[in-house]
């Protein structure tokens, strides 16, 4: 391949890969074609990319990105799948297609989240993380966790009282 084309292949991914920060890198080389089809029709319905690309070429295009990273063996192919809300989010949309087994030869590989890169392990361990979804979900109860404590401890003694005033007020009306 001329250094023009390689220069032309490297742009385009550098295009397609413009604004990623976080991503997982994956082998899907010995997948069929349905596999494959079915695998990016999956992911794609989530809002998850995914792009086969030769190593050295991506290499080359995400020269001053933190994406570098991933791609430090410059060898064969590889695929990067990026997207989702957050990279827990997308770590666990591609463990629940590993756990599956319905893909047998796709493979993780590792990715790189927040300019780290990680190996297959510690993507499959942040995949166990809370999402941004649920780390605000929690986050909310624990602000609101407090307030409901002291509603219910004002309200308790204040119904209580309550209570204790209407029936002193019916005993001096029973009396009268």
């Amino acid at each position: 391949m001329s250094k023009y084309v390689k220069n032309l292949i490297a742009n385009e991914i550098q295009n397609r890969l413009a604004g990623v920060e976080d991503a997982i890198i994956a082998n899907v080389i010995g997948m069929d074609s349905a596999s494959t089809f079915s695998i990016r029709k999956l992911l794609r319905e989530k809002g998850i990319q995914m792009l086969v690309v030769k190593r050295s070429l991506a290499g080359r295009a995400t020269i001053d990105t933190s994406l570098n990273s991933l791609f430090a063996e410059k060898r064969g192919s590889v695929t990067v799948i990026w997207g989702c809300e957050d990279f827990v989010s997308l770590a666990k949309e591609i463990a629940a297609i590993i756990k599956s087994g319905e893909f047998a030869n796709f493979e993780l590989k590792g990715g790189v989240m927040d300019g780290e890169p990680l190996d297959a392990d510690q993507v499959t361990a942040v995949s166990k993380w809370p999402n941004r979804q649920e780390q605000i979900s929690m986050l909310v109860g624990q602000i609101l966790g407090p307030g409901s404590n002291l509603s219910a401890q004002l309200l308790g003694a204040g119904a209580t009282l309550a209570g204790q005033v209407k029936k002193l007020v019916e005993q001096k009306e029973d009396e009268a």
